[in-house]
Order: C-alpha cells, then sequence, then structure tokens
C-alpha cells in the first residue's frame, strides 16, 4: 500500500429512556466528522439479554452512519461536477 489515510469510528453504548442508545462516530484526517444514531427495545415476549440490544443498537448506529456518510458524499460530488442529481450505485 502505498498511502494510507486513517479514518477513526468510535461507538458509545449506553441506557436512554428504558432504550440501549448506541452513537458511532466517525472522525476523518481532516476534521470531517458524522454521527450515526442507533436505538434497540427488548420486546416484553423476549428475554431479557443486554448484548443482544447492544448488538441491534450499534448495527441500526452503523448503518446509520453509512447513510449519513453516503448522502455526505453525494453531496460533494454535486458541489464539484455543478450536477443537481446524483445518485450512487449499489
Amino acid at each position: 500500500m502505498i498511502a494510507a489515510k486513517r479514518w477513526n469510528v468510535e461507538i458509545f453504548i449506553g441506557e436512554q429512556d428504558g432504550r440501549t442508545y448506541a452513537e458511532a462516530r466517525l472522525r476523518t484526517e481532516l476534521g470531517d466528522r458524522l454521527v450515526g444514531i442507533g436505538r434497540a427495545k427488548v420486546n416484553p415476549h423476549d428475554y431479557d439479554v443486554p448484548e443482544i440490544g447492544d448488538e441491534l443498537a450499534v448495527a441500526r448506529a452503523l448503518s446509520d452512519l453509512g447513510h449519513r456518510l453516503s448522502v455526505a458524499a453525494v453531496g460533494d460530488i454535486q458541489q464539484v461536477t455543478g450536477e443537481s442529481s446524483v445518485t450512487l450505485p449499489g
């Protein structure tokens, strides 16, 4: 690998209003920051296994972060190209 960039994602997990709450915070070398948020709540008919709530909340936070990153990329492409309608593949 000739050149490498480092982006860091920190995951914060806690409880808020009886639900598991997670934040996935992305920070790039240029100082850009994005935050994805995820929540999970145990179904009253399910077993209360906190680790599962953590996993779901974090998965949702990472998915939200990915969506926000895609939206940011589309905005950046539109600024550079001047195109008003850009979609990303995938």
